[in-house]
């Protein structure tokens, strides 16, 4: 059978798309990356990955193999002695949206860190739909995203934290004629909508539906604080998550407005997969939201 340092190293590659990359991370050199991939392929008895030049690309057998390579070293580190003491300990590894940073998400974080000083959290933040494959891999220990619109693999699971009701933003000082009732405003004004491939934008959508609006097609952003700084300096309206550690009431530059007959929010969580070995980092996350 196939040794978990060999899968590691096959997950380590099918991230990188490079021996030396992969190489790097796990500390081996390049050959013997290459060592151990063609070791695990004759266990196998086929070739995971295409080899083309510099290039090393998951092949369909190596694609197939991933999620379940992936859920047996999953498994392995969930085997580790669990942590001593009360205080929680080393590496915890995390995607989050950018706009949970700018959220709830925050507070628990620096309540976490402070409480539980060896606790060493690296953050990578992203898009929801870029998270789950990483997280799914065992490339992230967990991440921050909104509720997937969508039936998760099988192996991961995702745990509501809070909730962010969808609402209306306009700037204080257009740079267009705004009108006065919310629909209107929608129908009017240049509309700065959120990236409808992503997960927040689907809800953007539910919103315009609920509402019955109808909407003047502006630019389309990835980002909700990139919106914001472009209805405050006077662009457009947009619809986006009520982010909850912002002072909406004192931003001079921006109103916010609660459209009639909406009641659509955004559901912001914890995915991790169902076994791995940083459980007691992610229970105390999830312990924080429910106390609240």
């Amino acid at each position: 059978m196939p040794s978990i340092r060999n899968l590691k190293t096959f997950l380590a590659v099918a991230r990188h798309g490079s021996f030396v990359a992969a190489g790097h991370e796990i500390g081996l050199t390049a050959a013997a990356v290459g060592l151990q991939i063609r070791g695990l392929e004759n266990e196998l008895r086929q070739q995971l990955f295409d080899r083309s030049g510099r290039s090393i690309v998951l092949n369909t057998a190596g694609r197939a193999m991933l999620a379940p390579m992936a859920d047996i070293v999953a498994r392995f580190d969930a085997l580790a002695p669990p942590e001593q003491g009360e205080s929680l300990s080393g590496k915890l590894v995390m995607g989050a949206l950018v706009s949970a940073l700018m959220g709830s998400f925050a507070d628990c974080l620096l309540s976490l860190t402070i409480q539980n000083p060896a606790l060493d959290v690296k953050l990578f933040s992203g898009l929801s739909a870029d998270f789950t494959r990483r997280v799914e891999m065992g490339e992230l220990d967990a991440a921050v995203v909104a509720q997937p619109p969508f039936r998760l693999p099988t192996s991961l699971v995702w745990t509501s934290l809070y909730d962010e009701p969808m609402v209306l933003i306009v700037p204080r000082q257009p740079r267009f004629s705004i009108a006065e009732a919310p629909l209107t405003i929608l129908r009017e004004s240049p509309f700065l909508r959120f990236d409808r491939q992503a997960w927040t934008g689907h809800l953007v959508d539910k919103v315009l539906t609920q509402a019955g609006a109808t909407v003047r097609e502006g630019m389309e952003l990835n980002s909700v604080e990139a919106i914001l700084a472009l209805v405050r300096q006077g662009f457009g309206v947009s619809i986006v998550p009520k982010l909850a550690n912002l002072q909406w009431s004192r931003d001079r530059a921006l109103r916010l407005i609660t459209l009639p007959g909406v009641d659509v929010q955004r559901h912001v969580g914890l995915l991790e997969r169902r076994e791995h070995s940083r459980g007691r980092v992610t229970a105390a996350i999830m312990d924080y939201f429910a106390a609240r």
